[in-house]
């Protein structure tokens, strides 16, 4: 390869990633909600060791906060952690976060799908622990270009219960 095509596919390679990066933005989000219990998503044939499910059907609250990137102000990836609380049961969480605005304008909906990890302190020593997984979608208004305003319900699968979430939330 000659130096004038070398000079000119590191152009248009520098050109594109700065295009690129110029649409990617750190964001910060945190959001709390009700966490309302529907019910057990497995059945158990109790044994001498059983100390009852895992949630007793108990409707719990929940707060997180996640950092991750948005893509052209329409995508959002990040990592996050939260707390949750089922009357006296505390514990955490740990997951990914994905959230899709599929138009650009003030209000928008959003779909919202967390994958990861929880752990509560119930009735079993040292707690239990299981993965999580929430699909949502919901309503989001952007206040100015960096801050937005948002709520969403949908499902939440974890501790081997099913629950709906509500929650509301704020990026920036």
């Amino acid at each position: 390869m000659n130096r004038k095509g070398l000079i000119t596919i590191i152009s248009i390679a520098i050109f594109v990633a700065n295009q690129g990066y110029s649409q990617i933005n750190y964001s910060i989000k945190a959001e709390t909600g009700f966490l309302n219990y529907q019910f057990n998503t497995v059945q158990v044939d109790p044994g001498p060791s059983w100390k009852g499910y895992n949630l007793d059907e108990e409707n719990g609250i929940d707060f997180n906060i996640i950092n991750g990137f948005e893509f052209k102000n329409k995508l959002f990836t990040g990592i996050g952690i939260g707390y949750i609380n089922f009357k006296g049961v505390s514990g955490f969480s740990i997951f990914s976060d994905f959230e899709y605005l599929p138009l650009k304008s003030r209000l928008t909906p959003l779909i919202n799908l967390k994958i990861g990890y929880s752990h509560i302190w119930n009735q079993y020593e040292n707690g239990t622990g299981t993965g999580l997984g929430e699909f949502g979608i919901g309503l989001n208004y952007r206040l100015t270009e960096k801050l937005n305003i948002y709520t969403k319900s949908g499902f939440t699968i974890t501790q081997q219960s099913s629950l709906i979430p509500i929650s509301l939330g704020i990026r920036f």
